[in-house]
């Protein structure tokens, strides 16, 4: 949230390395000796340095043929395990946000790829249209990015989250996310504003995070960079924007009392020692707690 002028703005990968080379003996290879018959009863004298050279060649074939049928099996192997992988993708690419995944078999190259951004496609134009997004001069649909990222939640599951943001700063929210999910970084809930009904209070009630929402500065006529998709507000309840003048105190969320002061220790504050300011701030964004005039601790932007 921000209620003041805001200022500025992976394929499941098999190790290849080296294929171990199975080694043959050739048990029952008699010594040749130096008179043999052939199938007609003929007695023929063979080199015996020729004979060698040919049974070895013999060897030489059959080895090489079993060494093929190991690598075709083994390259078979692999290939099914790369369907089985994508497959799995697929499935975890099609669920909600919100849904919890079990990531406790997935190699490190398939959680990267579950991290992502795409132009908003018919169902999520669907979603917004009329609620979040609202037809405007100012920026067009296109211009945004639906991101999926995974993020651990406050129960310690892994979670499908979503956002929405200006294609600017996608692949920095995206960098961002990342490194929040894998330094286990705990944010309670991650679903468009839209579940919310585009309510900004209520989400931030349910302390859910969000980026994009086409709205007003509350009480001006001046967009918030919420509404260009240039900003995001990180677990709000426990982050709460808060205002003082003429004596009276603003608190957004309205339920967020107990987090307004900043010198008491609780859990998910975010200050100047937490990686999410670190990491946010280290990517350019400015955060709202280090304003003057009201302090915004839940909010990002750029």
């Amino acid at each position: 949230m921000n209620n003041q002028e805001e200022t500025g703005s992976h394929s499941h990968q098999v190790q290849e390395g080296l294929a171990e080379k199975d080694s043959f003996s050739n048990p029952g290879v008699r010594e040749p000796t130096k008179e043999d018959v052939s199938e007609q009863g003929v007695t023929q004298n063979k080199d015996i340095s020729g004979y060698d050279q040919e049974t070895q060649a013999d060897q030489s074939e059959q080895n090489q043929k079993q060494s093929q049928n190991k690598q075709e099996s083994y390259t078979e192997t692999v290939s099914n395990m790369q369907e089985t992988s994508a497959f799995s993708i697929a499935e975890i690419q099609v669920m909600e946000a919100g849904s919890i995944v079990d990531i406790s078999s997935m190699e490190a190259q398939i959680l990267d790829s579950l991290f992502y951004s795409e132009v908003p496609g018919e169902e999520i134009a669907q979603r917004i249209a009329g609620v979040s997004y609202q037809e405007n001069e100012n920026i067009s649909m296109e211009e945004l990015r639906y991101l999926r990222v995974l993020h651990m939640g406050f129960d310690g599951q892994t979670h499908i989250g979503e956002l929405l943001v200006h294609e600017s700063i996608a692949e920095d929210i995206l960098e961002i996310m990342a490194a929040l999910y894998e330094n286990q970084y705990p944010i309670e809930k991650m679903l468009l504003v839209d579940e919310y009904g585009a309510d900004d209070e209520v989400s931030m009630q349910e302390n859910n995070t969000s980026a994009f929402n086409y709205r007003e500065i509350a009480g001006t006529s001046r967009l918030s960079q919420h509404s260009l998709g240039l900003a995001i507000d990180i677990n709000p309840k426990f982050n709460p924007y808060v205002k003082e003048k003429d004596g009276e105190l603003t608190i957004s969320p309205a339920n967020a009392e107990d987090y307004v002061d900043r010198t008491q220790e609780f859990e998910y504050k975010i200050d100047e020692n937490d990686l999410c300011y670190q990491l946010f701030t280290a990517h350019g964004f400015t955060w709202g707690g280090s304003w003057n005039s009201v302090k915004d601790y839940q909010h990002f932007e750029k």
